[in-house]
C-alpha cells in the first residue's frame, strides 16, 4: 500500500510540471577545461556600420588570444527582428546560437521552448567564473559596476536571463532654425503642446502652395520613428502603465482612447506622420521637410546637416541648426522616458563547458575595451559605471563638437540625455507575449494615422473596433486581459496525458484493493 502511494505522489509531481519549461538555475562547472576546444556562435546586429563590425572582430580576436581554446564564429544581422525569427526557427531544430544580441521581450518568447535560455544568477555570482571572478583571465566587471536600472530589464519572473550590452533612450531632434523662424523659442522642457503648436504654425502656405517656413511643397512637421514607444511613453507619462509584471494587459483603456482620438485630429491637420507611413524621420529632417524628428539616441549619427551618416543626396540637404532634446512631456516639471537597447543572452547546450565558454565571452563584451569603443560609434551609452566614469569615455564626451565624425555634437548630446536621466527612465514589463503587446501599441497609432489619411471617420465606434482588431491580430486574448487572465498553455503534452491515465488506473487498483480488504473483514466478522 505504501509503495502504491509513493507512485501516486510521483505521478502528481510529474504531471504538475506541465507549463514550467524554463530552467530555474544553472549549475556552474567546478573548472573550465582549457585543453578542450570550443566553437561558439555569436549572433550580433549592426546597422551596416563597418566600425561596429570592426569592434566585434577586434573583441573576438583579443578574446581568442586570452582563451585560445575558444573560437568565436560571428554572424551579423541588420535587424533584431531577423535575429528573433531565426532563433525561433532554430529552437525547433535544436540549433540555436551560443550567444545572441537580442531584446528581453524576445527572450520571454524563447523561454516557451524547453531548457532554451540559460538563467544567469548562478553564473553571475560564481566566485571563480562569475562577474569579477577570481579565475577570469581578463579584468572583468563586477555585478555592482553594471548600472542596476539597465540590469532590471533582463529579469523575467524575477530571474535574470539577459545582461545589457548597450543602452539608449529616445530623443527629439529639432530644426532650431525653423522653430525660431516661426517665432518660437525651444523651451527647457519640451512639451507635447509645444510640438503641436509649432507644427500647426509650420503648415502656413503661400499663394503657390509652398510652405512658407521651408519654401518647399513638402512639410511633415512631426515624424515619429517608433510608434510603439510613442504610445507606451505617453501612457507612462500619464501614469497609465500598459501592462503588469505578470502579463495583465491594460493597453486598451480610456486614456489610450483619448490619446488616439486627439492624435486623429492632428493627423487630419497634416501635422504628424510615422516612419512606417512616410520613411525615416532623419531624411525629412535633413531635407528641411520636418521640424521635429523623434528617434532613438542611437540614431543620432543620421540627424542634422553635418551628420556623419547622411542618407540623402547633397542636393536635397538643407542647412539648419540642430538641437537634440528629451522627448516631449505632458508635465513640464518631470521627465519620463523609456530605457531600451540590445541585451545579451546565452542558449543552453548539453556540454556545460560550452555554456561556460559562452559566458566568458559574454563577460568580455562588458569590458571597457568593447563598451567604450561601441558607444562611440552611435548615441549609445555604456552599461557599466566603470566605462562611464573612465578617463577615456569622459574625454570622449568633453570633445563634443571637435569634429563631425567620432565627436559629432548631436551624437554626444543624445548620449548625455540618457546619462543625465537614468533615474527618469523606465523599462516595460517582460513576459511571453510582451513583444506582441509592444507591436500592438504601435499598431494602434499606425492604424489611426492611416485611417485619417484615407478620410475615414475616427470616433469612439472606430476605436472600439480598432481595439478588438488589434487585440485579435496580435493574439492578445491568449496572452492576458484587463481582468488578469493568464496565458493558455495549450493542450497537455502526450507524456502528461499518459501520466494522468496511469494515475487514474492506479486509483482504480487502490479502490479495488480497499474494497477487497473491506470485503474480507466483513466476511471474517460473519
Amino acid at each position: 500500500m505504501k509503495k502504491i502511494l509513493v507512485v501516486v505522489l510521483l505521478l502528481f509531481t510529474l504531471v504538475g510540471c506541465h507549463g514550467s519549461q524554463a530552467i530555474d538555475s544553472f549549475v556552474v562547472p567546478d573548472s573550465f577545461d582549457e585543453n578542450e576546444e570550443y566553437e561558439i556562435t555569436f549572433w550580433a546586429k549592426n546597422d551596416t556600420n563597418k566600425t561596429q563590425v570592426a569592434i566585434y572582430e577586434k573583441a573576438i580576436e583579443d578574446f581568442e588570444k586570452i582563451y585560445p581554446n575558444i573560437h568565436i564564429n560571428l554572424r551579423l544581422y541588420t535587424d533584431y527582428g531577423r535575429i528573433y525569427n531565426d532563433v525561433i526557427t532554430n529552437i525547433q531544430t535544436g540549433t540555436t546560437p551560443n550567444i545572441c544580441i537580442t531584446y528581453p521581450d524576445h527572450i520571454a518568447t524563447y523561454l516557451t521552448g524547453e531548457d532554451v535560455v540559460v538563467p544567469l544568477e548562478e553564473l553571475m555570482k560564481d566566485e571563480k567564473y562569475g562577474l569579477g571572478g577570481t579565475e577570469l583571465k581578463f579584468d572583468g566587471v563586477s555585478e555592482e559596476e553594471i548600472i542596476p536600472k539597465f540590469v532590471e530589464e533582463g529579469k523575467i519572473n524575477g530571474i535574470t536571463y539577459a545582461l545589457p550590452f548597450m543602452r539608449s533612450t529616445e530623443a527629439c531632434y529639432i530644426n532650431k532654425t525653423y522653430v525660431e523662424k516661426l517665432g518660437f523659442e525651444i523651451p527647457e522642457v519640451l512639451t507635447w503642446d509645444f510640438i503641436w503648436e509649432v507644427s500647426r504654425a509650420a503648415m502656413q502656405q503661400d499663394e503657390n502652395g509652398n510652405y512658407i517656413v521651408n519654401g518647399q511643397n513638402i512639410m511633415i512637421p512631426f515624424i515619429y520613428k517608433s510608434t510603439d514607444n510613442m504610445m507606451i511613453q505617453m501612457l507612462y507619462q500619464l501614469e497609465e502603465p500598459y501592462a503588469s509584471e505578470n502579463g495583465e494587459i491594460y493597453l486598451f483603456n480610456d486614456t489610450t482612447r483619448e490619446l488616439l482620438l486627439e492624435l486623429a485630429g492632428y493627423v487630419e491637420e497634416d501635422l504628424f506622420s510615422t516612419f512606417k507611413i512616410s520613411s525615416y524621420p532623419a531624411n525629412f529632417l535633413n531635407a528641411g521637410q520636418c521640424i521635429f524628428a523623434i528617434d532613438s539616441t542611437a540614431g543620432a549619427t543620421w540627424m542634422g546637416t553635418d551628420a556623419p551618416l547622411l542618407d540623402i543626396s547633397e542636393d536635397k540637404l538643407v542647412e539648419f541648426e540642430t538641437v537634440v532634446k528629451e522627448i516631449p512631456q505632458f508635465d513640464e516639471d518631470s521627465y519620463t522616458m523609456i530605457s531600451q537597447g540590445p541585451s545579451l543572452c546565452i542558449f543552453n547546450k548539453e556540454d556545460k563547458g560550452e555554456v561556460l565558454a559562452s559566458w566568458l565571452f559574454m563577460q568580455y563584451l562588458l569590458t571597457n575595451e568593447v563598451q567604450i569603443a561601441y558607444s562611440e560609434t552611435e548615441g549609445y551609452v555604456p552599461v557599466t559605471s566603470r566605462a562611464q566614469k573612465s578617463e577615456e569615455y569622459q574625454s570622449y564626451l568633453n570633445l563634443a563638437g571637435s569634429d563631425d565624425d567620432e565627436h559629432y555634437q548631436i551624437k554626444i548630446d543624445a548620449s548625455k540625455i540618457l546619462l543625465d536621466h537614468v533615474d527618469d527612465t523606465f523599462v516595460t514589463p517582460v513576459f511571453n507575449g510582451s513583444a506582441s503587446l509592444r507591436d500592438a501599441a504601435g499598431q494602434l497609432i499606425e492604424n489611426v494615422t492611416k485611417s485619417v489619411r484615407r478620410r475615414e471617420t475616427v470616433d469612439d465606434a472606430y476605436i472600439d473596433e480598432l481595439f478588438d482588431d488589434v487585440s485579435s491580430l496580435y493574439h492578445l486574448d491568449q496572452v492576458g486581459s484587463n481582468e488578469g487572465t493568464k496565458e493558455d498553455l495549450g493542450p497537455l503534452p502526450i507524456e502528461s496525458i499518459v501520466l494522468i491515465v496511469a494515475l487514474a488506473v492506479v486509483w482504480v487498483f487502490i479502490i479495488i484493493y480497499l474494497l477487497k480488504v473491506r470485503y474480507k473483514k466483513i466476511k471474517v466478522s460473519q
